[in-house]
């Protein structure tokens, strides 16, 4: 790689860093070129990616960005690594956990989150989390409750008012 792609590889990885939610940092060794596709495929479906990068560009763009972790994130930046990353911080860190108990060839060492540098315990722990699309369902469900009990009491005396016509007029047709 010329001094050209490097620059340009370390501008997109300063970009990443920058703007994900979390950065999962695995190591890839022994994965076939199938089981690497699986691996992107499931990452797609959380809204991630997957990128193998190389360690001295990654611990470069580090460099501008001590105020993000990065000086405590250079460590994780060793061996053949890839990178996992989302905007949701749950989506990477899920798939990636999950793909790594079904295939043991895929560790995961760490994650990046904003300024906090995860050990691979922190990215199991937040891979067991509702992603964003499930927590935002769940407030909207309990936004709707209470409008759907007020309409359900409303409507109550209505009803019951309903049935006794009903049975008096059934009693008087009788």
């Amino acid at each position: 790689m010329d001094r050209a792609g490097k620059a340009e590889s370390m501008e997109v990885l300063k970009g990443i860093f920058d703007e994900a939610g979390v950065v999962v940092v695995t190591h890839y060794s022994g994965l076939t070129v199938a089981e690497m596709t699986d691996l992107r495929s499931k990452l797609r479906e959380q809204g991630g990616t997957l990128k193998v990068i190389k360690n001295r560009i990654a611990i470069k763009a580090l460099e501008g960005l001590e105020d993000k972790g990065g000086d405590d994130a250079k460590g994780l930046f060793t061996g053949p690594v890839a990178i996992a990353y989302s905007p949701d911080p749950v989506g990477a860190s899920k798939a990636a956990t999950e793909f790594a108990k079904s295939n043991e060839k895929l560790v995961v060492i760490g994650a990046l989150m904003e300024d906090t540098v995860l050990d691979a315990s922190g990215v199991q722990a937040l891979a067991k989390l509702p992603s964003l699309d499930q927590l935002r369902g769940k407030l909207i469900g309990l936004i709707q409750a209470p409008a759907t009990k007020v309409a359900g009491v409303v409507q109550a005396p209505a009803s019951q008012l309903a049935r006794v016509f009903a049975a008096y007029a059934q009693k008087d047709a009788a």
